[in-house]
Order: structure tokens, then sequence, then C-alpha cells
């Protein structure tokens, strides 16, 4: 059986129906059973061609490849139910509605939607809810399994040991980095500049002297959809979008413009164009008010007192993080920054521009933070201030025990999972009734389930 935790993250991809395009699955040959799960013929196929689609390289035996995926899942399904393991409907639910607002982004809005896949919105998540439910109860059975796997510094040093040495992976410089950041607050004549500019860009689309989109390519300030005229699909439960605006937004009827209102990034009218329950498109407009001199040497000044605290030692860092910064996406990890999975260790084509060029000037020393330094966003544009706390920096360097050891104990402690794993499906897929349909019986990879597989007598 080929590596678990390989199949486990694959087969996560295998059960959505739609990859590319979003398509209708009909019921067909059933060639997989385990227990009362039950395989279709479409279910191995149809990943396939929608790998074929996307680009992917498709190797001869993807057909085996794909079955074992399915046949993983379905017994960890299986026993997650004899174990009567417990999966909310208001998780799936909530995984479903996350799945359709992808597809609405992707398609262009709920109708194009609808109109693709020949079904409604209701149709498309009943459509995925027994994946989704299996996905779920797999991954929990799978968890449960290994719960109790842990790894020793002396088994971590066997695994790295065994690495052959041109195999050792080459890690550029990597900086761990914290940041108190301060958004220097715009003056009041310069907010109700930016608040009279809106409304006479509300004035003219009202009156029909020019289209909402074209003032929205013209004159807003937001980089995410100002080539698009300001155009969003939105849900009202999503989470990332700034409450004042979903709330803004659905106030509105078909066709209505927002009054001029302010969020977290600035001030906006919003526009709605069509609204379906809790989803919607709308087409928006984003001024940011204008940051003097004046505003960013007060706050400028303001960090040079933190930091003279923190020097002293009359404040750590993550007091002055807790008490001072205004980023929120930092604020609750002490101000350091995270990486897409959630490390602390960071390349610098993953830090912004502005922190690469600081950092190519500044020298610093590890432990040291920085004097306060003008930045501005790259997504928002929005100017800010910030204190710098370099906290670690490697150099680039071969995969080693000193530099590397979480790394290294990660997949160590993976290896070791994949064997309880293993040992866990050589015991249990005896116990399973199951059935294989004679397409796979060619299927070496799939020797240990194919031994104990009943003939299939349905052809």
């Amino acid at each position: 059986m080929k590596k678990l935790s390989t199949l486990l993250v694959a087969m996560l991809l295998v059960s959505a129906a739609f990859s590319q395009g979003v398509r209708k699955v009909t019921a067909d040959k059933i060639v997989g059973i385990v227990g009362d799960k039950i395989i279709l013929r479409s279910d191995v196929y149809n990943d396939i061609l929608d790998r074929q689609r996307r680009g992917e390289s498709v190797p001869p035996n993807a057909n085996c490849y794909i079955m074992e995926q399915l046949l993983t899942l379905k017994a960890l399904v299986l026993q997650a139910e004899k174990d009567s393991i417990i999966v909310g409907e208001d998780e799936i639910e909530a995984l479903l509605d996350n799945q359709v607002r992808g597809f609405i982004q992707m398609y262009g809005g709920r109708a194009e939607l609808e109109a693709i896949a020949g079904r409604s919105i209701y149709q498309i998540k009943e459509d995925f809810r027994q994946s989704f439910t299996e996905r779920k109860k797999a991954e929990r059975m799978k968890d449960k399994i290994t719960e109790g796997v842990k790894i020793t510094p002396q088994e971590v040093k066997e695994y790295y040991d065994k690495i052959p040495k041109d195999s050792l992976a080459f890690y550029e410089s990597e900086v761990a980095i914290c940041e108190v950041v301060l958004y220097p607050k715009p003056s009041r004549e310069l907010e109700l500049l930016a608040m009279d500019e809106l409304a006479e860009y509300k004035k003219a689309a009202e009156s029909g002297t020019q289209k909402f989109e074209t003032l929205a390519q013209l004159y807003s300030e937001d980089p995410g959809s100002k080539e698009s005229g300001g155009r969003y699909a939105i849900n009202r439960t999503e989470k990332t979008w700034d409450p004042a605006f979903i709330q803004n937004a659905f106030r509105l009827k078909d066709g209505q413009i927002s009054p001029v209102f302010k969020s977290k990034f600035g001030y906006h009218i919003i526009k709605m164009e069509s609204r379906t329950g809790d989803d919607a498109i709308i087409r928006h407009i984003l001024r940011i008010p204008k940051i003097t001199d004046d505003e960013v040497n007060n706050a400028v000044n303001q960090l040079d007192s933190v930091r003279a605290k923190i020097i002293a030692g009359t404040m750590n860092f993550g007091e002055a993080v807790n008490k001072y910064s205004e980023d929120e996406s930092s604020k609750f990890t002490g101000g350091c920054l995270q990486n897409q999975s959630g490390g602390g260790l960071l390349t610098m084509d993953q830090l912004d521009k502005d922190m690469v060029e600081f950092l190519a000037k500044a020298n610093m020393k590890v432990g040291e933070v920085s004097k306060p330094n003008v930045f501005t966003e790259d997504r928002t544009k929005k100017k800010g201030v910030r204190l710098v706390f370099l906290k670690s920096r490697s150099e680039p360097h071969r995969e080693n025990l000193k530099d590397d050891y979480d790394r290294v104990a990660s997949r160590a402690l993976e290896q070791k999972k994949d064997a309880v794993l293993e040992k866990w499906f050589q015991s249990k897929i005896p116990t399973f009734y199951m059935m294989i349909d004679d397409d796979f019986k060619g299927c070496e990879t799939m020797s240990q389930w194919l031994q104990y597989a009943v003939k299939n007598t349905n052809n």
C-alpha cells in the first residue's frame, strides 16, 4: 500500500464533484464496496478526466491509484461510523457554504453558476453533502487512530540520518519577524474631502450621467476590484468581509446605491447589482483619505516612545503589541508574521516589498528592535508606521538538525503516523466486506485489498 499520508491528502480532492467545471455525475456501474459503502465507476474515471482538463500528467495506472484512495476513504468512514464518530450538520453546512461561495466567485455569480451546473444552489450543495460528510469522518477517524503517536529526539535523529546527504533540502535565508503597527489617522478635513468625492460619484451614477462601474474604474482605490468596475460576489455570513461593508451592502435593493459610509479600509459607496438570500453581486468605490506628514510624524513619535520602553526593559515586545498594535492579522500572534502554513519562518519573497527594502538597509541583528519605519501595505495601499523585531534569521543552508529540527521532526512524526495507519489497515482490511470490480484486478498496488475482496458476480 502506498504512503497513507499521501493517499489521505489526495483522497480529499477525489470526492469533489467539480474541479474545472461544474457538472452532474450520473449513477453507473458499482466497481467497489467496503462494508455498506459503494464506489461508482464515475467516481474513479471522472477524477481522471478532471486532471486531464487541468493539464496534469496522468500516469497509466491512475485508475488504480484513485481506486485505492477511494477504498481508503470508505474504510475510514465505515470505521468512524462503527466508532460513533460524530460530524455536526452545522460543520458540514459551513463547508458546503464555503465551497459554493468559491464556485460563485469562480463563475462570476450565483445565476452563472446555476446556469453552468444546470442545478440550483440547493441541489449543488446536496450533490456535495455526502462526499463532504465522508471526508470529515475520514479525517476524524485518521486523527483518532494516530492521536497517541509522539516522536522522540532520538527518533528524529534516526530519521534524519537515513536521508541521503545529496537529498537534503536547500533552504534560502529565512526570518522570523514581529511588529508593532500604527496606522496614522487622516485629518477631519481630508476625511470630509473623501466623503464629498463619493457623494458626487453617487449623484452622477444615480442621475445616469456616468455608469457606476466606469466611476469605479476611474476613481476607486481598491486594487482588488478597480479593473472590474468595483465588482465583488459577497456572502452575508462570510467573516472575511468588513462588518460595516456587509451591513451597508445588505440594506440595499437591486439597483440601489448606498450612502457614503466608513469601513476599516476607508470610505465607500456600494451599488447592489443583484441579491439572492445571503449571496449578492455588488460594485463599490473606495476612497482612502490622504495621510499628511504631520499624521505620520505623530505615529513615529508614539512608536519612538514605545521602543524606548522596550529597550529600557519596562515593557516587552509582546506587551507592546497587545497595547498598541493596530494590525489585526498579527495582533493575536504576538505581532509575529506567519507563512501560509501557519509557521513563523518566512523567506524574503513572502514579505512585503517595504519590509524587504527595510531589512536590506537596516542591517539589523537578531534580537534587535528597529526604529519606527514608514511603509505602505501592498494590497490596500494603506500607509502605516511600524517597529520591527528580528526574532531570528538563518543563512542559506542545507537542511540540518540544528537549524531545521522542527521541520525534520514534523516529517518524522508523519512517517511514524503513516506506519501506525499502515498497521491499522493491515489489521482491519480482512475484517471488512469488500468487492472490487475485475477492471482493477491487475492493480499491483492494491494487492492488499484484492486478496480479501470477494469475486464480483454482477458482470
